[in-house]
């Protein structure tokens, strides 16, 4: 055949990118296998916020000066403990972009009882006396059923709490429904959940459990520099087979990180 009758070369397509592959637990809540109860150390998460009396903004500037000075210190003091305690703290405010609360605080520790010795220390100051709690989330750290199915995604448990400028809290509670699909069903539809987040480099996930310990079945936190990826990924997970199995997810919470006297100013 002459080149002239040389059929002409197609361009390549460019490749698709492939969804990674999975292992699906067959028995993820261990009732067939009875599995032994899990007694590893874990770490516990506290989502504490705190909302201002109008009441303290009228008071002589000198002593709000000196009640936010005290409530500093104590904030800051609690995590003056040995290393092995493990105690972590990140710091929120939420002026203006939640009507019901002023500030956040994101602790860590492996102790349940370290989240009430912090709060005792808050109590003990006098602007303490100007604070209420409209929310306070409790959970625990544990390996996702789901995600580290994901080939070479390793089986690390340790959170990087506070990573970006923005935090996006919120309770998050599955339907009924979702516990008597099949393992099969739950992973696929979690692996197209996962495949959509793809492309979202710019958000971090940290979730963890509240089975028993809180009303919500899970606190789910994203980390992220940017708000719009956020509000984008957000859109597009609604699109997922999985979101029908949402029960609720609100109230959601934008924080903004800031140190405790950044917090301190926005209050007063």
């Amino acid at each position: 055949m002459s080149d002239e009758h040389a059929p002409e070369s197609q361009p390549t397509p460019p490749a698709r990118p492939q969804r990674p592959k999975m292992m699906v637990d067959l028995d993820p809540s261990g009732q067939v296998t009875q599995r032994d109860p899990d007694r590893a150390q874990r770490q516990y998460l506290n989502y504490a916020f705190y909302k201002l009396d109008a009441s303290f903004r009228r008071l002589p500037r000198d002593e709000q000066e000196d009640m936010k000075r005290e409530l500093q210190q104590a904030i800051e003091g609690w995590t003056n403990a040995p290393a092995e305690k493990g105690l972590i703290v990140r710091t929120y405010s939420t002026v203006g972009t939640r009507a019901e609360a002023d500030f956040m605080l994101w602790r860590i520790a492996f102790d349940l009882a370290d989240f009430q010795e912090a709060q005792a220390r808050i109590n003990r100051t006098r602007m303490g006396g100007y604070l209420t709690q409209p929310r306070n989330f409790i959970s625990m750290q544990k390996r996702s059923q789901y995600v580290n199915r994901i080939e070479g995604s390793g089986h690390g448990l340790e959170l990087l709490p506070g990573q970006g400028r923005y935090l996006f809290v919120y309770p998050f509670v599955k339907t009924r429904a979702w516990y008597d699909l099949s393992p099969h069903a739950r992973q696929g539809m979690m692996d197209e959940h996962i495949y959509a987040s793809g492309p979202f480099k710019g958000v971090r996930l940290n979730t963890s459990y509240s089975y028993g310990i809180d009303d919500q079945e899970f606190i789910v936190a994203f980390d992220s520099e940017y708000p719009q990826e956020f509000v984008d990924l957000v859109g597009r997970l609604r699109y997922t087979e999985a979101s029908l199995y949402t029960l609720s997810d609100t109230p959601m919470y934008t924080c903004i990180k800031k140190d405790v006297a950044g917090i301190l100013n926005d209050l007063a």
